[in-house]
């Protein structure tokens, strides 16, 4: 073979690999999607042991309500999430007894309408403010108190801890804690009763009437004192004639 027709095979080879190679381009990845909305049921069943404050969720609506508010709103929520075992250490028949509105109540108490990291509960003022609302002494009070990254949560009717983080997105946080928050207006003492209106006082006479009564009483009294003179000087003025005339 010469080397004239080598070179043109040669040649003729390259010709064919550049007709025949396809250029691959590298495609940009596709833009992420928008985030699913935030649901609060899921994110405990991913968590478990919560199958109790599920079922409350459902029940009162709550679950449905903190994710409306979550979707439509930049205002952020805390979730205090009891656990089963929570739960189960209350007295039999306790959750039962309870109107559809306590039930509400007791669940709204567990929700706080802010965002709370876990660095925050060290600048908290007391009461914090939960979605059951009032936080006066008999209605929901819940404070809180801390101690290194330990923190406390009081009802006045049971002391409850943060047990962990469960959830954070820095618009929703879910603590767990190991007791039911159980709030004064459903499960304490009742405020006393309040003291009965005094009767109405009797109208007392006044000095100047007291004093008219007695003078009025006096100038009766001489009056007759009078009278009874005049009678006696008559009849011994009668008895005095008498004696003239016989």
């Amino acid at each position: 073979m010469t080397p004239h027709f080598l070179s043109f095979q040669f040649l003729l080879l390259l010709i064919l690999l550049c007709t025949t190679t396809t250029t691959t381009v590298a495609q940009p990845a596709p833009a992420p999607g928008p985030p699913p909305p935030t649901n609060i049921t899921k994110i405990l069943e991913k968590a478990s042991q919560f199958t109790t404050l599920i079922r409350l969720f459902d029940i009162t609506k709550v679950g449905d309500q903190i994710n409306t508010q979550l979707n439509n709103s930049k205002q952020g929520m805390t979730v205090l999430a009891p656990t089963d075992n929570a739960f189960s250490s209350l007295a039999p028949g306790v959750l039962n007894s309870l109107s559809d509105q306590q039930k509400d109540e007791l669940v709204q108490f567990h929700v706080l309408p802010t965002f709370i990291s876990t660095s925050q509960f060290q600048t908290l003022s007391n009461p914090l403010r939960t979605q059951a609302g009032d936080s006066t002494f008999y209605n929901f009070p819940l404070n809180i108190t801390t101690s290194g990254t330990q923190v406390n949560l009081t009802t006045g009717v049971v002391n409850a801890s943060l047990a962990n983080s469960i959830y954070t997105d820095g618009s929703l946080a879910v603590y767990q804690v190991d007791k039911v928050l159980l709030p004064m207006k459903l499960f304490g003492p009742q405020p006393p009763a309040a003291a009965p209106a005094p009767e109405p006082e009797k109208k007392k006479k006044k000095a100047g009437d007291t004093a008219a009564t007695g003078d009025s009483t006096a100038n009766s009294s001489s009056a007759v004192d009078l009278r009874l003179d005049l009678h006696g000087l008559m009849r011994g003025l009668i008895a005095f004639i008498a004696m003239f005339c016989l």
